[in-house]
């Protein structure tokens, strides 16, 4: 068993409980239960947001939720799209259920099975990327504990996802016209859902499609003039990303909006994040510094991502926070911001951060564990995306990895230069010991690998990590 009791960053679900029993009944503005809208955004990192202080990319409805709600500065996933997936569905960290790319564990429950459950009427909309064309590989997504669904990147579709797109609706391809843009009716889909008339309440989550590559110009691009892809230079590029993260922000807003209208709003839980860093062919200006952006690394740049929680009447407006939060942390958060009955104790290494969204002390992380192994069978593991498993654990300064490495992240972001063990500095030894006691109490392998059948293959330079 692996129940961390001995680090004061880790407790148990039954603490959270006794400790907060005040926040876990449902807390909406008015007696109807709490509704929960969860919208993850791909690729795309904190340095392309106003709200996180950029200057180049213009995100109003998204500030917007943070101004009147809570903003996160320490967020951080894991550095791809189906680790981190795994993670924020399962409520685990990656070392205990992580089996392989597009893979989501079978018979692993989802908090879409915990609210269907419990008398929730359940959607997704998006990105799946849980299921390989491969029978007994992944999950469906009724599996997954969603009662409707409209997906792209799952069985039965094809790989275009912005114009014209080959989407999968509730088992059936869809036959779209020529000049539907995928983002619209996935946005659509969902208002749909959400607006729909019923006594129950809903869980809706949309793992957008949106801002991941190909860069393309949107519906509001040049007046939706579409660029062939031999003349997407990388100014072209990049102009089209930015014109794609308005109109990301621009289907929150439509979110936002048509619960207003449906009268909703009031009692639906918004929380918008992203998956992972900014993919790294793109650059950005925040603060007077250029950001690369850190898709499949595991530095700061590769995780460090947006998070923003508002609802109204409930949680107090302008508040920003520095707590850390793992992505295990967002299945015990919409549990007991819904009064919901948690899952069992050893199910799951997460911690609410509800009593955060209220404003109150909360239980404060010392600690991220990550665990990181994004394709454990490839045929050579010598790259980014291909490399043998990496583990961490972090504070909000320093990050420890498990072959000794140790960075201090304000000063050295990029990760070029571990400090040397034999520093004396009291803090840096302090903090050394406490991320090597969080090391030590999880597995030192992950649990769901076969590690008979990982390659061998692997150049110098990616054995423990993916930051060079």
């Amino acid at each position: 068993m692996y129940i961390r009791t001995v680090l004061p960053g880790i407790v148990l679900w039954a603490a959270w409980v006794a400790a907060s029993s005040c926040a876990t009944e449902p807390v909406a503005a008015s007696d109807r239960p709490l509704n929960v809208l969860l919208i993850m955004a791909d690729d795309v990192g904190f340095e392309c947001f106003s709200s996180y202080g950029s200057k180049e990319y213009d995100t109003p409805r998204v500030d917007a939720l943070a101004r009147q709600g809570i903003r996160f500065t320490n967020a951080h996933s894991t550095p791809l799209c189906t680790p981190t997936r795994v993670n924020l569905m399962s409520g685990k960290s990656n070392v205990f259920n992580y089996q392989d790319f597009g893979i989501y564990p079978a018979g692993e429950p989802t908090f879409a099975n915990h609210f269907q459950t419990h008398g929730y009427r359940t959607a997704v909309a998006g990105k799946w990327q849980l299921q390989t064309m491969q029978a007994g590989k992944g999950i469906t997504p009724g599996e997954a504990g969603f009662d409707t669904w409209c997906l792209w990147n799952i069985p039965g579709g094809a790989r275009e996802r912005y114009w014209k797109p080959s989407f999968v609706q509730n088992g059936k391809l869809l036959d779209l016209p020529d000049h539907t843009f995928g983002p619209d009716m996935m946005t659509d889909f969902l208002i749909d859902f959400m607006t729909a008339k019923s006594d129950k309440p809903f869980l809706a989550y949309y793992p957008m499609i949106l801002v991941h590559d190909p860069f393309v110009p949107t519906p509001d691009s040049d007046g939706g003039k579409r660029v062939d892809k031999a003349k997407r230079t990388a100014k072209r590029q990049k102009q089209n990303y930015v014109d794609m993260v308005a109109y990301m922000d621009k289907c929150v807003g439509r979110l936002v909006d048509a619960l207003k209208a449906s009268g909703k709003r009031d009692n639906t839980l918004v929380i918008f994040t992203g998956d992972n860093g900014t993919n790294a062919v793109l650059s950005s200006e925040l603060d007077g510094n250029t950001i690369k952006g850190g898709k499949g690394y595991t530095h700061d740049y590769g995780t460090h991502v947006p998070l923003v929680v508002n609802l109204p009447g409930v949680i107090p407006p302008g508040q920003v926070n520095e707590d850390l939060i793992a992505f295990s942390d967002f299945f015990p958060t919409i549990v007991q911001a819904a009064g919901l009955p948690p899952k069992a104790i050893k199910d799951g290494d997460g911690i609410s951060f509800w009593p955060q969204c209220l404003g109150q002390p909360g239980e404060k992380r010392e600690w991220i564990y990550g665990y990181y192994f994004p394709r454990p069978y490839a045929a050579k593991l010598d790259n980014k995306y291909n490399h043998y498993e990496v583990r961490y654990a972090r504070d909000k300064r320093y990050k420890l990895y498990d072959n000794g490495d140790l960075y201090d992240t304000l000063d050295d972001v990029m990760e070029k230069s571990p400090l040397p063990t034999d520093d004396a500095d009291a803090e840096t030894q302090a903090a050394r010991k406490i991320m090597q006691q969080a090391l030590d109490s999880f597995p030192s392998k992950g649990q769901a690998i076969r590690h008979d059948q990982v390659s061998s293959e692997r150049k110098p330079g990616f054995q423990k990590r993916s930051n060079h």
